[in-house]
C-alpha cells in the first residue's frame, strides 16, 4: 500500500520545527470512526494527524477489544462494498503493525453512556495517553473531565491546535 502521502511531507506533520521532537512520543487512542476517515476515507480533517502517525510524530495505541470492534465495522455491508476483502486485509495488517497492541488494564474513572465506546476510554486510560481521537458525541461530552487527569478527547479536526499546543508546553 502506497504511504498516505509521500515521505517528504509527512515530516510537516510534527510542526514548527521537525527536529524537536518531544523526548517522549505523545500517544494516541484512534477510535474506529477516526480510523474509517484516515485510512478508508482519507478525510481531509484527520490529514494532520495521518500525517503525524506515518511519520512517528505521535504513537497509536489498539487492543484486541478496539481491533475486534474495527474487524465488525469493517464487515459491515456498506463498508465492505466499497473495500474488497485484500484491500481490508492490508488496511487492517499496516494499522496492526504501525499501531502498538496493548491489553487495556484498568478502567477509566470516567464512563461513557455508550458502552461499546468505553474499550477506547480504557485504553486510553491504561496507557495514560495523551489523546484520543473521536467524532462520537458521547466520548467528547467526557473531554472536561479527563482533561483533568491529562487526557485531551478531541476530534481529529483540532489536532493541529493540540499538536502545537503540546509543543509549546500546554497541554
Amino acid at each position: 500500500m502506497a504511504p498516505l502521502v509521500p515521505p517528504e511531507r509527512a515530516a510537516q506533520a510534527v510542526g514548527p520545527d521537525p527536529v524537536a521532537l518531544p523526548a517522549v512520543t505523545p500517544c494516541a487512542v484512534i477510535d474506529t470512526n477516526v480510523w474509517l476517515d484516515l485510512f478508508v476515507f482519507q478525510d481531509p480533517a484527520a490529514r494532520h494527524l495521518a500525517l503525524a502517525l506515518q511519520c512517528g510524530a505521535w504513537r497509536a495505541v489498539r487492543s484486541p477489544r478496539t481491533d475486534a470492534e474495527l474487524l465488525a465495522v469493517l464487515a459491515r455491508p456498506k463498508i465492505a462494498a466499497k473495500l474488497p476483502p485484500d484491500a481490508v486485509a492490508e488496511l487492517t495488517q499496516n494499522w496492526q503493525a504501525r499501531a502498538h497492541n496493548v491489553a487495556s488494564s484498568a478502567t477509566a474513572p470516567w464512563v461513557c453512556r455508550d458502552r461499546d465506546d468505553q474499550k477506547f476510554l480504557d485504553l486510553a486510560f491504561s496507557v495514560r495517553a495523551q489523546a484520543l481521537f473521536t467524532k462520537d458525541r458521547a466520548l467528547l461530552r467526557l473531554a472536561r473531565r479527563a482533561r483533568r487527569d491529562g487526557l485531551q478527547i478531541t476530534a481529529p479536526a483540532n489536532f493541529a491546535r493540540l499538536r502545537d499546543g503540546a509543543a509549546a508546553g500546554n497541554p
